[in-house]
């Protein structure tokens, strides 16, 4: 693991972990909190469900919150190179010794926590100790039973988008699946809806209205221009940062200078000849294959690096991206607990090179652009090969 010796001790206590999986559940939550204290009471709080999207609205509003001048604290998951990129303070992951000090709390204080709740209950634990003015808490896996679901209020919450994705746990619907998202609702809370169909929305409307609260659209939103984020699909996700940092007093001047400044890697990320998205569901391949089509590159001056985890719809997103591209490498990501996809079997459906040589595969041979996706994992895994940049190892969770 990279990182300091105290910091690896402390990672290597928290991978020990992962067989818990993404435990859906609040109580466990529920109790380390109140034995630490309450962390997760001591800010201004912004909570962001979706299947795809959330990170995005996520980073644009802890980049809105900062131009505005507040001290903003950011969790999202998973991360693509370092653990410490799920856990922000001002912009910036957090720093080595911070991380072990806070994870050894965490881990030592509430030992029957999963990975994923320790991950989130340290986040708390760094926002309390950094002070932050405003926490920026993306969901994880549904939303009921989340662990970021534990914060009894909140200052201003969403929901993206609503696509298939975790429908072994979520439900095998677009409504079973809302209808979880919908539980991050709170009392007086108006959350805010990215597009959707009448039925899912109808949906998220009655599990809104059982708690308390109420519902809004992203309709009347004058699209943002300016956003640093490249992609359509980014006007949509800027939109509902937009609602979510008025709700916090954002002035216009903030919104507009936090959308343009916003940087969130591996998202129609250029790097050289390399073009990086984590789209790992048909939906985010449908929002990547429509921005590669605008660059106007014709496949066979395309080449497509792809992988993907065995619990995703990978031959849904192969028919968004393998006609894109001409040239086609299949790789296996390092998936961790998780089991990738073989090259092979990808190989047999579209005709493409079936390698384990990432960094091969990588090569653009002649290739004007390449498209790496399929698996946020199999992303952080080329970025750090790109960028030279150190590894711990990857988790889905």
């Amino acid at each position: 693991m990279a990182g300091s010796a105290p910091l690896a001790r402390a990672l290597e206590s928290l991978y020990r972990r992962i067989p818990l999986g993404m435990r859906l559940g609040l109580e466990p939550m529920r109790e380390a909190c109140a034995r630490l204290g309450h962390p997760e009471l001591g800010f201004a709080a912004v909570h962001v469900a979706g299947t795809n999207g959330k990170g995005s609205v996520c980073a644009m509003v802890e980049s809105i919150a900062r131009a505005q001048g507040r001290r903003a604290g950011l969790y999202t998951s998973p991360h693509l190179c370092r653990f410490a990129e799920r856990i922000r303070i001002d912009g910036e992951p957090i720093s080595d010794p911070q991380l072990a000090d806070l994870l050894e709390r965490a881990l030592r204080e509430a030992p029957d926590l999963s990975f994923f709740e320790t991950a989130t209950l340290t986040a708390f634990l760094a926002f309390q100790r950094a002070g932050v003015d405003v926490g920026i808490l993306e969901v994880g896996l549904g939303g009921r039973l989340d662990a970021t679901n534990v914060l009894p209020r909140v200052n201003a919450a969403a929901i993206t988008r609503i696509a298939l994705d975790h429908t072994d746990r979520l439900g095998p619907t677009l409504v079973d699946i809302a209808r979880e998202k919908a539980g991050i609702a709170k009392p007086g809370v108006d959350l805010v809806l990215g597009p959707m169909p009448p039925d899912v929305r109808a949906a998220i409307d009655r599990v809104a209205h059982e708690h308390g609260a109420t519902t809004r659209s992203i309709d009347d939103i004058v699209a943002p221009t300016g956003i640093g984020l490249d992609g359509e699909h980014q006007i949509d996700n800027a939109r509902i940062a937009t609602v979510l940092a008025r709700r916090l007093g954002a002035t216009p001047r903030a919104i507009a200078t936090g959308l343009a400044a916003v940087r969130w890697p591996g998202r129609l990320e250029r790097i050289g000849r390399h073009l990086l998205d984590c789209a790992h569901n048909p939906d985010g391949a449908r929002a990547l294959a429509r921005s590669v089509r605008t660059l106007g590159v014709p496949p066979e001056r395309v080449k497509l690096v792809f992988g993907a985890l065995t619990d995703k719809d990978w031959q849904g997103m192969l028919a968004e991206l393998a006609p894109l591209a001409a040239s086609r490498v299949f790789v296996a990501p390092r998936a961790g607990a998780r089991t990738a996809v073989q090259p092979q079997a990808m190989a047999a459906l579209w005709n493409g090179e079936a390698t384990q040589d990432l960094e091969g595969g990588l090569e653009p041979r002649g290739a004007e652009l390449v498209i790496v996706a399929g698996s946020i994992l199999l992303i952080g895994q080329a970025r750090a090969l790109l960028l030279g940049l150190s590894m711990d190892p990857p988790v889905a969770l």
